[in-house]
């Protein structure tokens, strides 16, 4: 059994070779029941000991489909004293799937699998970096490349909203990620090579499409920006209680 480093920086055991690849290994999980989420980062949650604590939120989305009163949830536990919270809330168990909610794992999941060379679409380049500024205000979540003149931008996006088997994402109005299609538009314009990048933290999806009904104003922007050059790339997940992995490319419905 090889060592690998889980996204908190733990170490856990896991079956893979190394911390770069496609797999990210949970911290050790507790399980509770979900009384209600309020004020976006907050979730109270009843411990299987029949306490309640209450654990961060770490998802600025509505969470629709995946913050219902009553499901089975599952956090980590912080001993950081500089912490305010404790607790993080990172899974919950729907009808259909078990579903991430945390935020964070998307970018680093998909770094650590592009850097390995896991996602095809993403291969080819000797480089890949991080949080990348772009103009004076902006980042794009990975830059890969092999210098200067040969590089290709990914914005990632966490999706965690299904509906009949259907992803959609935003599950709010966003502006943000209006403005990082606008972005990406104008990287193409330059001669860059641009994706948008949908992390299905969820396993009972079989298509992708934006969700029109939510954010009009994202889905035309989503289809302008394709017609320009930004390539759409949709991937969902393989999730249990140990580890979350990227498991296979979904057709994008536009």
């Amino acid at each position: 059994m090889a060592k690998k480093v889980n996204y908190m920086g733990k170490p856990a055991e896991v079956k893979v070779e190394t911390e770069t690849s496609d797999v990210l290994a949970w911290p050790e999980l507790i399980r509770g029941i979900l009384v209600k989420r309020y004020k976006r980062f907050l979730a109270d949650v009843k411990l299987d000991n029949g306490r309640t604590v209450t654990a961060h939120c770490p998802n600025t989305g509505s969470m629709i489909g995946c913050s219902e009163p009553g499901q089975p949830v599952y956090l980590s536990v912080h001993d950081n004293p500089k912490r305010k919270l404790r607790y993080t809330w990172e899974l919950i168990e729907m009808p259909t799937s078990l579903v991430g909610v945390n935020t964070l794992i998307p970018n680093r999941l998909v770094f650590q699998a592009a850097k390995a060379g896991m996602i095809s679409e993403l291969t080819g380049y000797g480089e890949v970096e991080r949080e990348v500024k772009i103009g004076d205000n902006s980042r794009i979540d990975l830059r890969l490349s092999n210098g200067p003149g040969d590089c290709c931008y990914v914005e990632i996006k966490n999706c965690t909203l299904v509906e009949q088997s259907v992803a959609r994402f935003p599950d709010a109005v966003t502006n943000r990620g209006l403005k990082h299609l606008h972005e990406l538009q104008h990287l193409v314009k330059s001669g860059r090579r641009c994706v948008m990048f949908y992390f299905i933290q969820r396993m009972d999806a079989d298509v992708f499409e934006p969700a029109d009904q939510i954010d009009p104003d994202y889905g035309d922007g989503l289809r302008r920006a394709v017609k320009r050059g930004v390539e759409v790339l949709a991937y969902d997940v393989s999730i249990d209680l140990s580890e979350i992995k990227l498991n296979r490319r979904l057709p994008c419905r536009l």
